[in-house]
């Protein structure tokens, strides 16, 4: 009897614990499917309905564009820009120019026709070449404190002395900034002698030159020079036929100046 009734626990037993894993089994499967039916229940909430016929515009999103280097990183690294964008300012002043002839020839030849036309020449050079440049009458107000990298009065010699030939460059003798119109006035001297081939008369520098009006008008920071393009009877076909070397020298002392100094 003992055996007997141990066999029939067993069995029971057995069959209890097929019921237990038959009922996890079933809950699990419940739980699995409840989820399911929540999220779909939650997609279809969010999403607008397509009427009939209509074909659904299904949203893709958009990729985000690469950034592009801007001036301010790439470009100024590898193509650095000048500290400063400002134009160098040169002022030309056409001798006599709105208050006399200056010197007149006995043919009648002027000097200020010769200066208007050579200063015309170079403000348009020095304009082509990206400096702000403009030219100034004898005694333009705007020679009152007038501010800028350069000034430069173009004026000619007489046909007093016919057989001289040559230029003079000058600057103020009580110059407040000695050194930097010094390298002025030498940039003239190498670029003028230079351009039209005539000797620089040093010894014939006159009082009026040193002591140009302008020069004690204009700003005392800005460097200043007089520069005598040549005499008007030997140098005549230079200064009216060949007014270009004429304008050239003193455009590529002015640019030789201005570059050196900036």
């Amino acid at each position: 009897m003992s055996l007997i009734r141990r066999s029939v626990l067993h069995g029971v037993q057995r069959i209890l614990l097929a019921i237990l894993v038959m009922i996890a089994l079933a809950v699990i499967t419940i739980g699995v499917r409840a989820i399911w039916s929540a999220e779909r229940v939650s997609v279809a909430a969010s999403v607008t309905p397509v009427p009939e016929g209509t074909a659904a515009n299904v949203p893709t999103p958009t990729p985000e564009a690469t950034p592009r280097p801007t001036r301010g990183s790439l470009f100024d690294r590898f193509f650095p820009q000048p500290a400063s964008s400002a134009r160098a300012k040169v002022g030309i002043v056409a001798g006599h120019w709105e208050n006399d002839v200056g010197a007149v020839c006995p043919d009648g030849l002027t000097e200020v026709e010769i200066t208007v036309a050579v200063a015309q020449q170079v403000v348009d050079s020095l304009s082509r070449a990206g400096y702000e440049a403009e030219m100034l009458a004898e005694f333009s107000p705007k020679l009152h404190g007038y501010e800028a990298d350069a000034l430069v009065s173009i004026h000619a010699d007489s046909c007093n002395v016919p057989e001289a030939s040559g230029f003079k460059v000058a600057r103020v003798s009580s110059s407040l900034v000695p050194e930097l119109e010094d390298r002025l006035v030498l940039s003239l001297i190498e670029k003028y002698r230079d351009a039209t081939g005539l000797p620089f008369h040093e010894n014939s520098i006159t009082y009026d030159m040193t002591e140009y009006h302008a020069f004690y008008e204009i700003a005392a920071e800005t460097p200043g020079a007089i520069i005598e393009i040549g005499f008007m009877d030997a140098d005549r076909r230079l200064l009216t036929r060949r007014q270009d070397l004429v304008a050239k020298g003193i455009v590529n002392g002015i640019k030789k100046f201005i570059e050196e100094t900036q």
